[in-house]
């Protein structure tokens, strides 16, 4: 059989894409380029061409059809290396604008990081005086949360994130290019993701992506497995139906092995 003939057409995979969310105050291209020259202090590659989700929910009043200049509000935002692909919270009358410039409709609130503030000048705008325009949100390497609604963590080594407190549903944490350890519990609705392994010491009932870059040799541990999908290097399953007896709430692992993923219990003494 030929490579050709042996090669798949298609597979479907998990793949985590982590996007810059700009919570948007006003539309005006002049008030947002000030606003992100405020953020960036003028440095010219403070982004790196991240996805960008466009938050209209602070606008107010809401948009009218007709009344966003769309071609400079994407430019503007490329100019500063930031690619808008979808915009969220857009009122109903926008959506055939949206999709007509080509971006999605977001409407899953769950990738809400920390808020970027400008670096520090002397000769900056005081923040009370400045436009509220734009609020930018950015993920974080892994020594760093990648949620602001986590509360709390602690960096134990470069490529290691610790989260001490309860990933609440709806909540996203991301450990870029390391390992990720739970030491709460994760609920339902909650998404935990790591470059490199996840390592859970209290129940694990949300979404668990290990090797979201790639990593084959990655791994999920957790002491009570009660996971509602776990996937290894982009490889998934879902427990739509629960899991078995002998492994629900129980201590158990996830690799891959080959195509498939291997899950198994995990000797406790």
């Amino acid at each position: 059989m030929s490579k050709n003939q042996a090669r798949k057409a298609l597979e479907i995979k998990i793949s985590t894409v982590v996007a810059v969310a700009a919570l948007l105050g006003d539309t005006d291209p002049v008030k947002l380029s000030s606003a992100l020259s405020h953020i960036t202090g003028g440095t010219p590659d403070y982004f790196e061409d991240e996805f960008t989700i466009l938050d209209f929910s602070a606008l107010s009043p809401s948009p009218a059809p007709g009344s966003i200049d769309w071609p400079a509000l994407l430019s503007l935002f490329r100019s500063h290396h930031l690619n808008p692909v979808a915009i969220r919270n857009a009122p109903a009358a926008l959506e055939d604008e949206i999709r007509a410039q080509g971006l999605s409709i977001d409407t899953v609130d769950q990738s809400k990081q920390f808020e970027l503030t400008p670096p520090p000048s002397s000769d900056a705008t005081p923040a009370s005086s400045m436009s509220s325009a734009i609020p930018v949100v950015q993920t974080t390497p892994a020594s760093s949360v990648a949620s602001s609604t986590v509360p709390s963590n602690t960096a134990v080594a470069p490529n290691t994130l610790v989260i001490d407190t309860p990933v609440r549903a709806g909540q996203r944490v991301y450990a870029r290019g390391g390992d990720l350890v739970l030491m709460a519990v994760v609920n339902p609705g909650a998404e935990v993701i790591a470059d490199g392994s996840i390592h859970s010491y209290a129940p694990l009932r949300g979404r668990a992506l290990a090797g979201a870059a790639g990593n084959a040799d990655a791994r999920i541990f957790s002491v009570a497995m009660e996971a509602e999908l776990v996937s290894i290097a982009g490889v998934y399953r879902t427990f739509d139906e629960g899991w078995s007896p002998t492994l629900s709430g129980k201590p158990a692992q996830v690799r891959l092995r080959g195509e498939n993923l291997d899950i198994a219990a995990l000797p406790m003494k």
